[in-house]
This record gives C-alpha cells, structure tokens and sequence, in this order.
C-alpha cells in the first residue's frame, strides 16, 4: 500500500511498535507546530491507531507540501487532541519498544514516559550511524536517505509529502532490514559503503526554509530567531 519493498518475515509475536507524528504550524516561528495526525503500527507493520487531531487553536499553515494534512482533513475527521492520546494510550502496550527517527521528539509532544507510558525506545538515527574515518566521527542520516538507499523507498520532490502512517511503516521497516543485515556476514559493512558513498538529497526545509511564511527550521538558514532544543 505505502511501498513496494518487500516486508520482513516474522514468525514471531513482538512487542515492538512505531509512532509517528505530523504538526501543523500555529505561528511563523519553527517551534510553533501543533499534533494534527497520530499513528501506532506494530512489527509487522500493522496499522493499530491512524489518528487525526482536530485543532483548538488557529493555524496559519497545514504544511501540506511536507505533512499531506489539509484543513478539510481535519474538520472532517479530527477528534480532541485529549481524546487521542487517551486512545493512543489504552492501544499502547506499556512494555513497548518504541522505534522511530529522532523518535524522542515524536514522544515529547505526544506526553509519553518512558517507563510509564512504554517501556524504551530506539532511534534509527543511532542504528543507521557511521564512522566516517575522513572526519573521524560519526555520520548520521535522515531516515528517508536510508529508506531510499537501502529499501528503494523514493523520497525527495515528486515522491509525495509525508504521512504518519506511511513514516512509521518506513521506520518498522528499517528497523527490520538492520537486524536482517546484521544477521548477514558482510552485508552490514556494504550497507555502511552505499549509505556514505551516496550524495543525500536536500531536505525540504533546505528546500524551502520558509514554507507559506512559516520557518522550517533549518539550523543554517533559520530566519525567525526560535531557539534549538536539539
């Protein structure tokens, strides 16, 4: 449905679970985002939870190009933001595994705690990392370069915006295929060689550091003067 790479087998019951988030923008500055879709998918990348959230505030953007959110979209089928974590906390197990990208931010808006809400988490930005001997020091990637180079998960202009469905099955995915490369001799090492040799493509907030009069956030071009918290 979101991809025509293949899935992975698995034989067994797992506690693994992805989340994903997509904001909207409620001011012009980058820290001003607001939760406007939730999704919960287990390791098999079944679809638990696919949540809109209808928002109480007013928006100045939906983000479309980047979020695929529209204002129709969430007065159709947008429910109170408490109503969904709520829901997403009874689908929750609390022994969970939360596995996604920068997934720590994912779960700050969304008011999990770890240990309380689930029991960890793996970011795919620490799974997918590299030594690069030229800098000597680590080189991180954004999960659509790997999807992209690994799974010929296209990303970039013309591959559509993003999803929160469709995003943590990429990241379900990627984190299966790492296992996988794990569990073969040599293929972890020649995953390293095409991620470091393959040129990423630009963002979209290095695309478009404003968006619709909104700051996307791109340290090296920020233009609204919000602070980094990260």
């Amino acid at each position: 449905m979101y991809n025509n790479a293949s899935q992975s087998f698995l034989p067994y019951r797992t506690k693994y679970y992805s989340i994903d988030v997509e904001a909207v923008a409620t001011g012009y500055d980058h820290n001003s985002r607001s939760v406007a879709q939730i999704s919960l998918i287990d390791q098999n990348e079944q679809v638990h939870l696919n949540m809109y959230v209808h928002q109480s505030t007013s928006v100045v953007s939906y983000l479309t190009a980047l979020t695929g959110l529209t204002k129709a979209t969430l007065d159709a089928y947008g429910i109170p933001l408490d109503q969904a974590l709520a829901t997403l906390r009874a689908n929750l197990p609390n022994d969970a595994i939360l596995v996604g990208q920068n997934i720590r931010k994912d779960i700050e808006w969304l008011g999990l705690r770890e240990g309380v809400d689930f029991e960890s988490l793996v970011d795919l930005a620490g799974l997918y990392r590299c030594w690069n001997t030229k800098y000597s020091s680590w080189s991180v990637f954004g999960q659509d370069h790997v999807a992209k180079v690994l799974l010929g998960w296209e990303s970039g202009p013309g591959a559509g915006s993003h999803d929160a469905v469709r995003d943590a099955i990429k990241s379900m995915r990627l984190f299966n295929y790492y296992h996988q490369l794990q569990s073969t001799p040599g293929a972890w090492e020649g995953a390293q060689r095409v991620l470091m040799d393959t040129q990423p493509e630009p963002s979209f907030a290095r695309l478009n550091p404003v968006y619709e009069g909104v700051c996307m956030g791109n340290r090296k071009t920020c233009s609204c003067g919000a602070p980094f918290f990260s």
